[in-house]
C-alpha cells in the first residue's frame, strides 16, 4: 500500500500562514553583510534589485523566528556568566548597525560584548543556528571552511566595529549543543568583500553567473536560465540608476526615487535588457523605450512590463 499523503491540519495551517500574513515587505533597501559570503555575485545582483521574490512559506519563516530566538537566548546566557553584552547603542536603543555607500551595503550586528573566559577584549558577537549535520562541519573544520558565508559576514563587521576579535555562537538545533570560536580580524580580506558589494551595487546589469550544483536551490534560477521574469519595480528598470550617497535616481524624470516608489515602479517601466530573453535591436533616449528582434517595444506607452509575461513567452 503506497503511503498516505500527510495532512497539514487546519490550525497548523492557520499558524503558518499567520507567518505569511506578518512577514513584511521581502525586500532590503540594502546588501546585506550576512549575504555578502555567497559565491555567485550574478545572485547577489539579483537580491539588490529585487528580480525575485522569494515566497517563503510558513514553516520557514517560523524556521527563521527560531533562530532569531535563539540569538535573544545565546546573550543572555553571556551575561548569565558574567560577559558584559551591548545588542542595543546605549544612547538610542536601536540595534547595532553599520553601513558602507550611503546605505547600499549594511549589516546589523547582534552585539558587542567583552569578559569571556578566552580574552577581555571586546568581540563582535555572532549567534547562528544549524542542523546536526551543519554542527559537525563546524567542529571538524571551524567557521571559515563550513560556514563561509558566515565568516565572511563577521570580517565585515569586525571592520565596521573597529574590532580585531569575533566570537562566534552556533546552536545545534537538534540537540542544543553551543559551538564557540573566536575569529580574528582580516582586514586584507575584509577589503576584498568591500570591493565585493562595490562591483555587484554599482553594475548596470547581471554579473557572471556561477554554474554548479547550487544553482537549482537558487531563487533566481528561472530568471537566470531562462524561463522566468524579474520582478517590476524601479530596480529592474533600465533608466534607473544607483547612486553613491546611497540614493536611486530615475533618469528619465530626473529625481531621487523614495524606497516606497522604488517597490512599485511607474507605468513607464522598462526592463533592464540583460532581463530580458529576446535581442534588443534599439534603445531610444527621447521616447524612452526598448526594442526586440521580434518588434516588441517595452516601454512608455508601448507594451507595458507588466504585461510582457503575457505578451512574450521565453524560449
Amino acid at each position: 500500500m503506497p503511503p498516505l499523503p500527510q495532512i497539514v491540519l487546519p490550525t497548523v495551517e492557520k499558524i503558518y500562514q499567520s507567518y505569511v500574513l506578518n512577514n513584511g515587505d521581502w525586500r532590503r533597501d540594502h546588501l546585506g553583510a550576512s549575504t555578502i559570503g555567497t559565491e555567485c555575485e550574478r545572485a547577489l545582483w539579483y537580491n539588490f534589485r529585487w528580480c525575485s521574490n522569494p515566497n517563503f512559506d510558513g514553516r520557514v519563516l517560523r524556521l527563521f523566528d527560531t533562530g532569531n530566538n535563539q540569538e535573544a537566548r545565546l546573550l543572555n546566557d553571556l551575561r548569565n556568566i558574567g560577559c558584559t553584552v551591548y545588542d542595543r547603542e546605549p544612547e538610542t536603543g536601536k540595534q547595532i548597525s553599520y553601513s558602507e555607500f550611503g546605505g547600499h551595503l549594511g549589516g546589523s550586528l547582534d552585539a558587542i560584548a567583552q569578559g569571556f573566559e578566552e580574552s577581555k577584549v571586546w568581540h563582535v558577537v555572532e549567534c547562528k543556528t544549524v542542523n546536526t549535520k551543519g554542527f559537525k562541519q563546524l567542529q571538524t573544520k571551524g567557521v571559515a571552511v563550513a560556514k563561509y558565508d558566515h565568516y565572511c559576514q563577521v570580517q565585515l563587521y569586525m571592520l565596521w566595529a573597529k574590532l580585531d576579535r569575533a566570537y562566534y555562537l552556533c546552536v545545534c538545533k537538534e540537540t542544543d549543543e553551543i559551538y564557540g570560536e573566536r575569529i580574528h580580524f582580516d582586514k586584507v580580506f575584509a577589503d576584498t568583500l568591500v570591493d565585493k558589494a562595490n562591483r555587484i551595487i554599482f553594475a548596470n546589469e547581471p554579473l557572471d553567473k556561477c554554474e554548479g550544483f547550487l544553482c537549482k536551490f537558487c531563487n533566481h534560477k528561472s530568471i537566470c536560465f531562462g524561463g522566468g521574469w524579474a520582478e517590476v519595480n524601479c530596480r529592474t528598470c533600465a533608466f534607473s540608476d544607483v547612486v553613491i550617497d546611497g540614493k536611486w535616481n530615475c533618469c528619465k524624470y530626473n529625481k531621487d526615487i523614495p524606497g516606497i516608489t522604488q517597490r512599485n515602479g511607474c507605468p513607464s517601466h522598462a526592463y533592464i535588457p540583460a532581463l530580458v530573453n529576446l535581442e534588443q535591436v534599439d534603445a531610444d533616449p527621447v521616447n524612452w523605450t526598448i526594442s526586440y528582434a521580434d518588434g516588441l517595444v517595452n516601454g512608455n506607452g508601448h507594451v507595458a512590463s507588466k504585461d510582457m509575461k503575457g505578451r512574450v513567452m521565453r524560449e
